[in-house]
């Protein structure tokens, strides 16, 4: 049975914390009152949410990743998306999850109007990259970054 994916709570913080330690995207992570005051910011974006998927059978978050729908001017005026901080429990990773959750951003694009999904990854992180390319992501010119 697959897992349901929805909507974020608050009450889905701690777990989707854990996801980001368990998985090695950070190696620290926000107080739990941080990261609901942070996550309570979300909703004075347009449109930025983050999503999780639950296990079927007891509703355990077992994945997530966060969505930016962004407006632009150039493009003709059409959105473009932005999928962040995917994470997959490492127990579960390999049960096609993660296939479901940027199936599941895909669509949430689709139905923005978006031109364009993009998310970027750690060059380091080859495995990962062959996922994304294994879903018809192609690697498009190159990202930048400057720590500040």
């Amino acid at each position: 049975m697959h897992p349901l994916i929805r909507q974020a709570t608050e009450a889905d913080l701690d777990h989707v914390l854990t996801l980001y330690l368990q998985s090695g995207l950070d190696s620290r992570v926000l107080e739990p009152a941080q990261a609901r005051a942070l996550f309570r910011r979300f909703a004075e974006y347009p449109s930025y949410r983050l999503f999780v998927a639950c296990d079927a059978q007891g509703g355990a978050v077992v994945g997530s990743y966060a969505l930016l729908v962004m407006h632009n001017l150039a493009h003709n005026g059409t959105p473009s998306a932005i999928a962040e901080d995917v994470v997959v429990a490492p127990e579960r990773q390999g049960q096609g999850i993660g296939r479901l959750l940027m199936a599941h951003a895909l669509q949430q694009a689709r139905d923005a109007g978006c031109y364009k999904l993009a998310l970027s990854s750690n060059a380091k992180r080859q495995a990962a990259h062959a996922f994304y390319e294994s879903l018809g992501f192609q690697r498009h010119g190159f990202s930048f970054v400057v720590e500040i």
